[in-house]
């Protein structure tokens, strides 16, 4: 038993389908027993009216009908009910029941039975109101200062309230900037009326104010009479809230106190009489009801609020002081007296589950009972220890908490099977292309279910231009080892070959229990489908050449199905006329291990070279042979690849012109279309000065701007397949070429094409660019220390040209020929230096830095110099001459070590050397203090100088430094402005802005 749960005292359900709101709950005396004690009274939508009289079930009572003092069907629905003072010559009380059209009063009297039946209960009207206009809620009270009797106040539909005293109507007004109703609430001490209006805000009308306002019938007839002449209706205070109110309450329980509560849909405010606000608790759940109650507590208000999660909390001003669960969400709370028990919580749901509880709980007398002390089978227990461990150990071998396992009987089973022979009949949309027909081929999927399931769907992709007879269907319910068998045809739907022959089929279903799954397959589309045979021909603009460690086969045996118009017996030639005109030729040599593809398109060899390497793989293993390999030996066609990718890319930009001067012309178009307007609707008739012609003009513009890029659409569609075929030839040498597994020929291909399709948001471009960047970085980093830990996180847009994505692609190749190697792991990957067998040729790794500009001169200088820090500040002439050290040496170095060009290398060594002479000759200080220190100084640079030349320079090279630096120092030792001169002639053409400071050092 939970501390914290509502305790039954009385429960009922009230009939079955009808409706509950916040109106249709009331307690109070309505039998006038005198005892005080309190009745129930409860409406519904669908017009029952019910009274009851809990009291807690006796042993002996199955059920609490002996409660239900009343239930009487209404003809029409009951949207609120009151208890009060409503009869003019009575003090007793009396049933209010508000209807939409109609405000009845009734009295509800007992008779005394004379059998065990006892007392017999009427429902009489007293009297009515007919109402002109629709009802949402009322209120009642002591309206105008009068005691004795309570009148009415009934809020319309339209924003009208209707006021009555007892049987009589007294006057109608409407409220200013009415759009939809809200809660309606009487302040008894300030004799006004609070509501909160569509515009989020608390509003306040005094009584008088209502009654001296301008009456009308209508809304438009209020309106007017406020523009001209009686008194308009104003509130007499607002306070906006920001949010809409599910009801107002004004506590009657102490005089003494002034408070308004609010309840809103996210706060609960407490408002002063004056709508200054008190105090105001934001509530972390959406609230269904509320009731303030006294408090022990002198200047405290209790507060009950239930929420749509079957919680009733009371608050104490802003203090949470208990919570506790109910069995459903209550749309209305009430506090009532009983006989047996006070204070009980009275809570109506909306489907009439009306419940009596009170909070805590009752003493429990219950005690636990001794247990016999038995004696432990430690054996027992140590093997059951030993299993449990066991099963732990299993669970934590097996990442289950992570990745979830999957399961070895599936409810639903997916199998493609792709018919061997072309339809004989063909379902092409197409019927021809240049003369040659359009085959198609059937497909079979076959459904096979291990449990009953109800309405799986099935969904069919292929990759454009590929289309099937129908894509998407529903299967019909499917019963336990039930079998379905779906069959559809493929064929061509365009004037170019695709860029795959894959399919997916997605069978979504759900699960017995509720969960939605999906059972997926993939299928292959024969070659047969996109091209026919064709005789063979000697010469084309693209060839590649794929080498295998076995004797030459003959084509036939291995493409049985494009023999019909092939002319070569030996089989050593075949050809593949693709229906959308190129063809592709494949030559065996008859002395070597080797295979020509070659095709006057280069992104056309792609779908033959796969078959190709495919059906070499299905042969050799037919036959036993377990080392056969594939490989090519280079190079890589980067060039042919790069014109396909320049072409899709000069596509992507022609439609980004195409859509601004469309909207350059559409903004005109429209403008011209407001002045013509503006002519037209111009009382006096003016000359149209030719926009009419202009109009016209520039609508021809829009629909042959619209039809082009329309036109190109279709054209970038078409080069983005084509690129797709492209990019899948490169991955397929590259694999064959550097022999990648299957994981790093995935990760290549998810590099590579990252995307199914071209949008104006994301293309291929800076998507490819953004992925080979991120290998670069990671996996194919020159050493650790260049590796990129953290990923780029800036916006993808289009680049201005295809250079920087040619040179990241072309660096990619050349790593990977040097040895990288693909991996996600997250540690540096240094590729060995291996020579790139006839591959890529080599690039200036240090020139291609992948984000950084190349450093300028003076920048790298101050960099190298910064990490050789001197000891003792140098003079002037000396931090000059050594940044041109620098300057001519870095870059120089670089370049020998990673081009092989004999000649350039040696001018480089010549450019070093005298260099190095010219930093020699600059080492005499300004003002030599101490020569015996200074003579140390440089004998230690000379020895540092030769030990690094020694490293790049031959013998002879370091004996003609060593003199030439002897005798170029003793000559700056002597004439120093020959040194100066020296320094000038191999100083870059920036430094000569320092001439007039040395001439004015000279002098």
């Amino acid at each position: 038993m939970s501390l914290f749960k509502a305790r039954d005292w009385w429960a009922a359900v009230l009939g079955e389908g009808e409706e509950f709101d916040q109106g249709c709950l009331c307690v109070g005396d309505v039998d006038n027993s005198g005892s005080g004690h309190d009745k129930i009274v409860v409406g519904s939508y669908m017009g029952m009216l019910r009274v009851f009289s809990p009291h807690p079930a006796k042993p002996g009572e199955p059920s609490p009908a002996h409660s239900q003092l009343l239930e009487v069907q209404l003809r029409d629905p009951v949207i609120q009910v009151e208890v009060g003072k409503f009869v003019s010559c009575s003090d007793l009380l009396h049933l209010a029941v508000l209807h939409p059209r109609k405000l009845s009063v009734y009295s509800i009297s007992g008779t005394a039975g004379n059998v065990e039946h006892g007392v017999q209960y009427q429902l009489k009207r007293v009297y009515e109101h007919n109402l002109q206009r629709t009802a949402c809620n009322m209120t009642y009270g002591t309206f105008g200062g009068v005691t004795d009797h309570h009148s009415m106040c009934i809020q319309s539909m339209d924003g009208m309230l209707m006021f009555f005293e007892q049987e009589s109507y007294s006057f109608g007004r409407f409220l200013p900037g009415f759009l939809l109703p809200g809660p309606l609430c009487y302040c008894s001490r300030t004799d006004t009326f609070l509501t909160v209006s569509s515009a989020r805000q608390v509003e306040s009308y005094r009584y008088e104010t209502l009654a001296v306002a301008t009456d009308a019938e209508t809304r438009q007839d209020a309106e007017q009479h406020g523009k001209t002449a009686g008194k308009r209706l104003t509130a007499d205070w607002t306070l906006v809230l920001g949010e809409q109110a599910l009801d107002l309450s004004v506590p009657s329980f102490s005089p003494s106190s002034s408070s308004i509560f609010v309840c809103g849909e996210r706060n609960l405010y407490c408002l002063k009489d004056n709508g200054h606000i008190r105090f105001m608790k934001k509530l972390e759940y959406n609230p269904s009801c509320f009731l303030p109650y006294s408090s022990v507590s002198e200047g405290t208000t209790n507060t009950l609020v239930g929420n749509h999660n079957n919680m009733l909390l009371v608050y104490q001003d802003v203090t949470l002081k208990w919570a506790a669960q109910l069995s459903c969400s209550p749309v209305a709370v009430r506090l009532a007296n009983f006989p047996d028990l006070k204070g009980v919580v009275v809570t109506l749901s909306n489907e009439g589950h009306l419940q009596c509880s009170y909070m805590g709980t009752d003493p429990s007398f219950f005690s636990t009972p001794k247990v016999d002390a038995r004696e432990q089978d430690y054996s027992q227990i140590d093997t059951e220890m030993k299993s449990l461990q066991r099963v732990i150990r299993q669970a934590t071998r097996t990442q289950a908490d992570i990745l979830p396992v999957a399961e070895t009987d599936e409810d639903l089973t997916v199998t493609a099977t792709v018919s061997t022979n072309m339809d004989s009949t063909s379902q092409a949309l197409i019927p021809d292309i240049d003369g040659l027909p359009v085959p198609s081929v059937t497909v079979k999927i076959k459904v096979t279910s291990r449990c009953a399931l109800q309405g799986p769907k099935l969904t069919v992709c292929v990759q454009p231009p590929l289309a099937v007879t129908q894509d998407q269907l529903v299967l019909e319910p499917l019963g336990v080892g039930s079998t379905t068998v779906v069959a559809f045809s493929a064929f061509l739907n365009g004037q170019y070959p695709p860029a795959d022959l894959t399919g997916d089929v997605a069978v979504s279903y759900s699960s017995p229990t509720g969960i939605p799954r999906v059972a997926q397959c993939k299928f292959s589309l024969p070659l047969r489908l996109v091209c026919c045979p064709s005789a063979p021909s000697k010469n084309a603009k693209y060839k590649i050449t794929v080498d295998t460690n076995k004797p030459p086969v003959n084509l036939s045996e291995v493409f049985p199905d494009f023999l019909e118009k092939s002319e070569d017996k030996e089989g050593n030639a075949l050809a593949f006329h693709f229906l959308s005109g190129p063809r592709v030729t494949v030559m065996a040599s008859k002395t070597s291990q080797r295979y020509r593809i070659q095709s006057e398109s280069f992104e056309d060899i792609w779908l033959v070279a796969k078959e190709l390497v495919q059906r070499f793989d299905r042969h050799f293993a037919k036959q036993g042979v377990k080392d056969f390999r594939n490989s090519f030996a280079g190079p890589i066609p980067l060039a042919e690849y790069f014109e396909t990718v320049d072409h899709h890319f000069e596509l992507r930009v022609s439609a980004e012109k195409y859509q601004d001067l469309l909207s350059e012309r559409a903004v005109q178009f429209r403008a011209i279309q407001r002045r013509l307007l503006t002519r037209f609707k111009d009382k006096t008739p003016a000359p149209l000065q030719n926009l009419d012609t202009l109009m016209e003009g520039t609508y021809r513009q829009v629909i042959a701007l619209a039809d082009a890029a329309e036109e190109n659409r279709a054209c970038l569609n078409q080069a983005f397949v084509r690129l797709r075929s492209a990019t899948h030839l490169l991955i397929l040498l590259v694999s064959l070429w550097q022999g990648l597994n299957t994981e790093q020929n995935a990760i290549l291909e998810a590099t590579l094409l990252p995307l199914l399709q071209d949008t104006p948001q994301l293309g291929w471009e800076e998507s490819v660019d953004a992925a080979v960047s991120h290998l670069l970085r990671t996996c194919l980093s020159r050493s650790p220390k260049d590796q990129a830990l953290s990923l780029s996180t800036s916006q993808l847009n289009m680049p201005k040209d295809t250079a920087r994505l040619k040179k990241h692609i072309t660096l990619l190749c050349d790593r990977l020929g040097k040895g990288g190697r693909l991996s996600l792991a997250s540690e540096a990957n240094v590729p060995t230096p291996v020579m790139m067998p006839g591959g890529c040729e080599p690039i200036a790794e240090a020139v291609t830095d992948l984000e950084e500009p190349p450093l300028q001169q003076e920048s790298a200088t101050k960099f190298i110099k910064k990490k050789q820090p001197s000891k003792k500040v140098k003079s002037k002439t000396d931090k000059e001459s050594k940044d041109k050290k620098v300057s001519a040496e870095g870059p120089v170095k670089e370049t020998v070590e990673e081009t092989a060009e004999e000649p350039v290398k040696e001018v480089k060594k010549e450019k070093k050397e005298s260099s190095k002479e010219k930093k020699e000759s600059t080492k005499e200080p300004k003002e030599p203090k101490d020569p015996g220190k200074e003579s140390k100084k440089e004998s230690l640079k000379e020895s540092k100088e030769k030990k690094e030349s020694s490293k790049e320079k031959k013998e002879s090279s370091k004996e003609s430094g060593k003199e030439s630096s002897k005798d170029t120092s003793k000559e700056s030792l002597k004439e120093p402005g020959k040194e100066k001169v020296s320094r000038k002639s191999s100083v870059k053409v920036k430094e000569k802005k320092k001439e007039p400071d040395a001439a004015a050092g000279e002098g």
